[in-house]
């Protein structure tokens, strides 16, 4: 499928579509006229990119899962325990967990400027 019908299908912008594959998350072939040809796995793969993101991680955590990543073109994201996502999973975890206390002490600080 052409770029446009994997937009359609996925609702991801053109744009974003090309991002996903400078960033190696996903693939296409040319055709002898340039465009970009996409398998019918694409979809699944994008929506899994989506999922991922939605999730919070970057492009370069979502390369190391995609491999790890199940599920139908309409299935929800399911992670199959690949060696790597346990670690992976528990360092993202972390550093949500330092994110959420560095947020709260910055809340707290400006709470303390309205009392």
């Amino acid at each position: 499928m052409l770029i446009g019908e994997l937009s359609e299908r996925t609702g991801v912008s053109r744009r974003l579509l090309r991002y996903y594959e400078e960033q190696g998350l996903l693939e296409s072939t040319r055709s002898a006229n340039g465009y970009r040809v996409y398998e019918t796995e694409a979809v699944r793969t994008v929506r899994h990119i989506r999922a991922m993101l939605d999730m919070g991680l970057t492009t370069q955590v979502i390369a190391a899962l995609l491999p790890c990543a199940r599920g139908g073109e309409d299935a929800p994201l399911d992670l199959e325990m690949c060696p790597s996502l346990v670690v992976t999973i528990r360092r993202e975890l972390a550093d949500l967990d330092a994110r959420i206390d560095e947020l709260q002490r910055h809340k707290g600080a400006l709470a303390a400027h309205l009392a």
